[in-house]
This record gives C-alpha cells, structure tokens and sequence, in this order.
C-alpha cells in the first residue's frame, strides 16, 4: 500500500511541477513542494522498512530530486 502511495505521489509531483514550471503561481509551487517532500518521506520509509539496497534507492531517489527541484526551482523563479 505505501509503496502505491510513495509511486503516486512522485508521479503527481512531476505533473504539479510541470505545471508550475510552465504556469506558474504560488499554490501551484506549494502543492509541488508539499508533493515533493510526501515522496521522499514515503521514499525514506521505503528503504528503512524493506531493508532496500541503498545504492539503487539512492540513485533513483536523487535523479527524481534533480528533475522535480528543477522544476520548482524555474516556477519559483517565476513567481517571485
């Protein structure tokens, strides 16, 4: 179940950044961060509790991170 809701939200974290990056506003960049921070919470909890390898996890985790920060990082640019 948690890792259902650990793949949703990073999905609905890439579109919401999307979304900012090429619309932005400030709830748009809020409810990108707020889905950012749920995936890499779920993420944590994830490989603490599956005893994941951390080296793949990582890997994976920290190419999502570039992705969706670039993102919200060009919609922040823009908001403020």
């Amino acid at each position: 179940m948690i890792i259902l809701l650990h793949v949703l939200c990073a999905l609905s974290s890439l579109v919401a950044t999307t979304w900012a990056a090429f619309a932005p506003s400030k709830t748009k960049l809020r409810v990108g961060y707020s889905l950012t921070a749920m995936t890499l919470a779920s993420g944590t909890y994830l490989v603490i509790s599956l005893h994941a390898p951390l080296l793949s996890s990582c890997e994976t985790g920290l190419i999502y991170l570039s992705l969706a920060m670039a993102g919200l990082l060009r919609a922040r640019r823009a908001v403020l």
